[in-house]
């Protein structure tokens, strides 16, 4: 029986995606404007990014509960399996409104085949794991197997960013107002990271031109088998440098240009971490 894998659109996949692995996805909300916009399908990054760099703050909110129990419903009805991968409940309301609909679906329909993971990943890390899932899905794997894997890379995904500018984290919460405006002029750019599914300041690097090769060192240090493995890299609309990254790595550790996969931070990400951020990803154990 074919498994459905659903993503939610903080996987920060494109279209083609979705579209070559049978993958369904369920949009984020973005606000701007006094309007609402569903990530992914309604509204683009680079709209989100163009409104920042003009002075505006974008929110954002969870997938709709409606939208879940109605996906949730449907693959009940039908008697199909359904394994939703989740964006890291740590940074998202996302995952608990799944958790809940199949809690209310399943009153209804007990043995629905629903299944909900909190990947406690993010962007392209989230994407990675949910594209693995696929991968499997469609070569017939069991759901057991699908769940194992995806908790394995979800468990083993590192998370290794910068931002263009501090003061972004700071209206999402992340920095002090005063670790802002100090860093902007000393042009301190931070590095930080994802540990179990927060983000977690690593360490602050004076000048842009150092940040690429720190990324670099960290990836060393901290991965391994990068030749069996597909690596991430996302970026708040800074392809230069995402490309700039995705050749020192394929030059350092002997990897193909295949096996890296570059997207622009989605939307709803994007709202809170703003344009110019970079962002890589990796497993750090061999490929299961």
């Amino acid at each position: 029986m074919a498994i459905t894998i659903l993503a939610d659109s903080a996987c920060d996949l494109s279209k083609n995606y979705y579209n070559e692995n049978n993958i369904e996805m369920i949009p984020l909300t973005v606000h701007l404007d006094n309007e609402e916009y569903e990530d992914g399908l309604t509204i683009n990054p680079e709209t989100v990014y163009e409104a920042m760099r003009n002075g505006k703050s974008p929110k954002t909110s969870q997938a709709s509960a409606q939208d879940f129990k109605k996906i949730f419903t449907k693959h009940a009805e039908e008697n199909k399996t359904l394994v939703y991968i989740a964006f890291s409940s740590e940074l998202s309301g996302t995952y608990q409104a799944a958790k809940m609909m199949e809690l209310e679906v399943k009153e209804t329909y007990p043995d629905a085949d629903i299944y909900v993971i909190d990947s406690k990943c993010a962007s392209i890390g989230h994407g990675l794991v949910v594209l693995e899932a696929a991968k499997l899905a469609n070569n017939g794997a069991s759901v057991n197997e699908i769940i194992e894997k995806a908790n394995h890379h979800a468990k083993h995904m590192e998370h290794i960013f910068t931002v263009d500018d501090l003061e972004y984290l700071h209206r999402g919460g992340r920095v002090s107002k005063t670790a802002a405006f100090v860093g902007g002029l000393l042009k301190i750019k931070p590095l930080l990271h994802v540990e179990d599914g927060k983000l977690i300041p690593l360490e602050k690097i004076r000048g842009s031109k150092k940040v690429l090769q720190r990324m670099i060192d960290v990836m060393e240090s901290r991965g391994q088998d990068f030749e069996n493995q597909t690596i991430g890299i996302s970026h708040g609309d800074d392809l230069s440098r995402a490309e700039q990254l995705s050749e020192m790595i394929q030059e350092k550790f002997n990897v193909t240009k295949e096996n890296i996969v570059i997207e622009m931070v989605g939307s709803a990400i994007g709202s809170h971490s703003g344009p110019g951020t970079l962002a890589l990803f990796f497993l750090n154990t061999k490929n299961k």
